[in-house]
């Protein structure tokens, strides 16, 4: 493997010591990677946008991923609540994700011990659903003329903890 293509794991100084929630943790990290690449510097227009009459707009569908996330929460906490929120303007609502995405993150790493079955329902529901909904924006995105440039993610700067929108600059996009 030559220099520039050696990657480097990197660790939060503040991940949990508990090394079953290290991936989940780390899951998180990559949503909040993917997503704030996706939905940083997205036209105002974009919020709207549709493919078809009967697809969701991308103001919708990260609506929706602000209702996963906070389910997601319920669910860690052990009460299991689904509310469906409707849509506010586009800012409120990618403030609305993150902030979700952050929560979930710090109460995953203020308890000692998840619960093996919890973290499992935590990424196979909520979690794997929100990364999914990423890559729909992504696309939505690339249809309205707007595309997000394709990066080697096995690269990027993901660190357990960091589930802002803020993230570290690409390290290896493409074209």
């Amino acid at each position: 493997m030559a220099d520039n293509d050696t990657v480097t794991i990197l660790e939060s100084p503040t991940a949990p010591t508990d090394p079953k929630s290290v991936p989940l943790r780390h899951t998180l990290a990559t949503l909040a990677y993917r997503a704030s690449k996706v939905l940083r510097d997205a036209p105002q227009e974009f919020a709207d946008f549709r493919v078809g009459t009967t697809t969701r707009t991308p103001l919708a569908i990260l609506a929706h991923m602000g209702d996963l996330m906070d389910w997601a929460l319920t669910m860690a906490q052990g009460q299991v609540r689904w509310r469906e929120v409707e849509p506010r303007p586009w800012p409120e609502e990618v403030d609305r994700f993150f902030a979700g995405l952050s929560a979930l993150d710090a109460y995953l790493a203020s308890v000692d011990s998840p619960e093996p079955k919890v973290i499992r329902r935590l990424f196979q529901g909520p979690v794997a659903d929100a990364l999914t909904h990423t890559g729909q924006l992504a696309l939505l995105r690339r249809l309205a003329s707007k595309p997000v440039r394709p990066e080697n993610y096995a690269r990027a700067e993901i660190v357990e903890g960091n589930t802002a929108i803020e993230q570290p600059p690409p390290r290896s996009e493409f074209g």
